[in-house]
């Protein structure tokens, strides 16, 4: 039965008049003051900081139970999960402030994370279950000082739940929905004297839909390309004397993906297997006013593919040393230096293994309500095995004219290292390649009124790319130049059990095109115009209930087939959210999205959801 667009419009339209937020996918508005900020290494409060950051907490994610992380993540303002809505084969590209998915950093408990048998390293965000996340920290603009290559446009921090809670635990969530979508979490947490922990194992499974978009004309339908994935999570924390606390971790992660060959061409044996591991420790030793923190990363990822070419497996490595000493200088100040050490190795089905190293050494200096103002101000050393060395800073002012008003800015230097593939491929490889580097400029102000019912937030970026690299005639070079620019406005609005969160994004630049083969004046695959509004409304003790509308604008995308540009049109897509708590601990929840079927393309010649629901219930037994 197809659905009444335009009753369904009119139903919103009147939710959004009654003022309801959603939660679900916009920031819950909080006092800054009590807010803190781990992935700066200081835990600075958001209140003392001049870098824009956003905060999903809690209560966010527990209303995301229908969603997987690239969903949530593809909510926020300046953020764009390219494939967030198609099918779950399809790769996943994160795209922050416009940068390409390769210059983000992701960071679990404030530990770099990465995907070492990628072609660009990046963190398959796929890997984890939202259902295992306490809160997340996305701090926007160029981050290298602290977090060294790849943190161009930002980094964003998934803090993990961990066994806070006095005694012992049992949890679970488990859900169905369109496409014939299983999922299931079941978990265990406790905290008992100083020994704490949360292990928890997650089971996916899909029918999924047609990656690749049937061609006008065609006769015989494409076939589902479905995913089996399965994923455990486990830390554990002991704090061994008053002074000193361990807590290793351990996570994998195994996925079976069905995709097809290309845009509009079906394939039904085209298949890959990820198989990830992360495991590691991280220690802490406070005395007096300072702390010295330890953190230790082993990562190894394999990727198989079997597709229309042949097969191929690929194998990474990643060990990471970080170890970090914070110092309070008084009650002001707070000094941060540290170092980190990253090794990264590959090897292919060809049997051919090659490696290269980062060690890099930083410092920041945090200066905090010094009357009206604060300052950061950071530098950092890098020396690779294969270009040399290379340095970044970080200045970081901001004023709080009055306790509602702060205006901030930020002036940086950020780096991307050369990939192992750019160092060794099979193809164009280049020794010689340098470091891309971007210089970011950012300015904005925050308001925040009425005991933060109501508040604004209004960035403007500028970032400059020299030395990017490319696939040349001859293989890898650096030659490009790339601009982008934009800005985001917030706005929140609180009162009683009403919520309204919205933003708008702008972005533009340029970058080298890789269809064409030149520096283009647009940014593929990412609109220059994104608007999104959420409402929701705690409608009785147990009742929640929320809806959100978001528009993405024109955008281009490269047809592979005839080597040429494609625009693609706007679209708008119109969700609902509601739970209902049954008993203390026990809730049913149903997510319905993209509730006007709305007919669009992300990419050129793939499919994306239509009409979609999925409803499961969640349970905590203590």
């Amino acid at each position: 039965m197809k659905l009444n667009s335009k009753l369904l419009i009119a139903m919103s339209a009147g939710i959004i008049q009654l003022g309801v937020t959603e939660t679900s996918q916009a920031q819950k508005v909080v006092d800054l003051d009590n807010v803190v900020i781990s992935a700066t290494k200081n835990d600075q409060k958001q209140s003392q900081t001049g870098k824009v950051v956003t905060i999903i907490g809690r209560d966010v994610l527990d209303r995301s139970q229908g969603k997987n992380l690239v969903e949530l993540l593809n909510e926020q303002a300046g953020l764009v999960v390219g494939g967030a809505t198609a099918n779950a084969g399809l790769n996943k590209s994160l795209f922050l402030r416009g940068a390409g998915s390769a210059y983000a950093v992701v960071l679990i408990d404030g530990i770099l994370v990465s995907n070492p048998a990628g072609s660009g390293s990046a963190f398959d965000l796929r890997m984890f279950s939202i259902d295992q996340i306490d809160h997340i920290e996305i701090l926007k603009g160029g981050q290298s000082t602290i977090y060294g290559s790849d943190a161009v446009s930002g980094v964003i921090n998934i803090v993990t739940k961990k066994g806070k809670d006095a005694g012992n635990s049992v949890y679970g969530v488990a859900s169905y929905g369109t496409y014939n979508t299983y999922k299931g979490t079941i978990g265990m947490s406790a905290n008992v004297d100083k020994f704490s922990y949360n292990i928890a194992y997650t089971q996916g499974k899909t029918d999924g839909f047609s990656e690749a978009a049937e061609p006008a004309g065609n006769t015989t339908p494409f076939e589902k390309d479905g995913n089996n994935t399965a994923a455990v999570n486990a830390n554990f924390s002991l704090q061994a004397t008053d002074n000193f606390s361990i807590s290793p971790f351990l996570r994998y992660f195994y996925g079976h993906y069905d995709f097809d060959a290309t845009s509009f061409t079906d394939n039904p044996t085209n298949n890959s297997k990820v198989k990830h591991f992360n495991g590691g420790v991280s220690s802490r030793y406070n005395f007096g006013t300072g702390k010295v923190t330890f953190n230790y990363s082993y990562e190894t990822s394999s990727i198989g593919s079997v597709n229309q070419y042949g097969s191929n497996l690929g194998e990474g490595k990643l060990n990471l040393i970080d170890l970090f000493y914070n110092q309070k200088v008084g009650s002001n100040v707070d000094v941060l230096v540290g170092l980190d050490n990253r090794a990264t190795s590959s090897r292919t089905n060809s049997g051919s293994s090659v490696s290269t190293n980062l060690f890099s050494t930083y410092a920041s200096v945090f200066a905090h309500d010094l009357s009206i103002f604060n300052l950061e101000v950071g530098g950092r050393y890098n020396k690779h095995k294969q270009y040399g060395e290379n340095y970044t800073y970080n200045i970081t002012p901001s004023i709080n004219i009055i306790r509602q008003v702060k205006l901030f800015g930020t002036l940086s230097t950020s780096f991307k290292t050369p990939t192992l593939e750019n160092l060794f491929g099979l193809y164009g490889a280049n020794l010689n390649l340098k470091p891309e580097s971007s210089k970011n400029y950012e300015a904005g102000v925050s308001l925040s009124l009425a005991d933060n019912k109501y508040t604004l937030r209004i960035a403007g970026f500028k970032r400059d790319l020299t030395d990017g690299i490319v696939y040349g005639n001859v293989g890898y070079v650096n030659q490009a130049h790339q601009t982008a620019k934009g800005f985001e406005v917030e706005p929140s609005l609180k009162f009683g059990a009403f919520n309204i969160n919205a933003f708008y994004a702008y972005v533009e630049g340029t970058e080298f095109n890789f269809v064409t083969n030149e520096v283009s004046d647009y940014l593929l695959r990412r609109p220059k115009h994104i608007f999104g509004l959420n409402a929701g409304i705690q409608a009785t003790n147990k009742l929640y209930v929320s809806s959100s509308f978001k528009y993405n604008g024109k955008r281009t995308d490269g047809n592979f087939d005839d080597y040429v540009i494609e625009n693609l049109p706007a679209y708008k897509l119109l969700n609902f959210y509601g739970e209902y708590t049954l008993i203390k601990k026990v809730k049913l929840f149903a997510d319905f999205k993209n509730v006007l079927n709305e007919k669009y393309n992300e990419f050129y010649g793939y499919n994306n959801m239509g009409f979609n629901v999925n409803a499961g219930v969640s349970f905590t037994i203590k």
